[in-house]
């Protein structure tokens, strides 16, 4: 019987990869790469934020943000630039697609992985 940590690893773990691409009238403009969010992760990205959620959502976009060879993308210095001069639009469709990546139907395999 496979351990429930074991589980949770081989489904959710920091070994999957994840993929968005950023369109603009069906053109493939970037395509950001990253790797789920640890409650590590996430603890550090508060402590580099504010109490605001856009600020932690932004921060988040910038430390996840990989390329296809899984460099980071984005520096922190990068913070405020893409505050001022990216639309709003673009950046939560990153952010959300990073937020919900995976949530559905891996979900669903690993009920299925249990009943077994």
């Amino acid at each position: 019987m496979t351990r429930a940590v074991d589980l949770l690893k081989n489904k959710f773990g920091i070994s999957q990869l994840y993929k968005h691409d950023v369109k603009e009238n069906g053109e493939i403009i970037l395509t950001i790469y990253w790797h789920p969010l640890t409650i590590a992760e996430r603890e550090a990205i508060q402590k580099k934020s504010s109490q605001d959620i856009n600020d932690y959502a932004l921060q988040m976009m910038i430390e996840k943000s990989l390329d296809v060879d899984g460099k980071r993308i984005f520096q922190d210095g990068d913070k405020a630039s893409l505050r001022r001069e990216v639309n709003v639009t673009i950046l939560e469709e990153i952010q959300l697609a990073m937020i919900n990546s995976g949530a559905d139907k891996e979900v669903e395999e690993a009920k299925a992985d249990l009943k077994s």
